[in-house]
């Protein structure tokens, strides 16, 4: 017998969070988005408002930090996201699933 599970993800719309700063480190680069109430598992459209500051290394990793916790965005095989990836300023969308630890665009980046 198969048992069919229904799992509703944002039944209350999207999360549009705006990034309210970044920070270079010599391990990362960090996304803030401050603190705001999102479902610990569905979308959330993220505006990236400031560009990543000239001269940092392409190849450092991108967290996120919403609500204190800093988490690595990461592509669908589990890559992560790099500072080079995310060039400029812009909208991406993200699926997030706290509970298993999933934190992944789902947009494609192009230029």
């Amino acid at each position: 017998m198969n048992f069919c599970s229904n799992i509703t993800t944002n039944v209350n719309g999207f999360p549009y969070l705006t990034s309210t700063n970044i920070t270079v480190t010599d391990t990362a680069v960090d996304i803030a988005l401050g603190f705001r109430r999102i479902q610990p598992v569905g979308y959330m459209t993220v505006r990236i408002a400031t560009a990543i500051p000239d001269g940092t290394t392409g190849t450092l990793p991108v967290t996120l930090t919403l609500n204190g916790t800093a988490r690595a965005l990461t592509f669908f095989d589990g890559t992560p996201v790099t500072a080079a990836d995310l060039a400029g300023t812009g909208v991406i969308t993200i699926f997030n699933d706290r509970f298993q630890g999933i934190l992944q665009i789902t947009s494609p980046l192009t230029a």
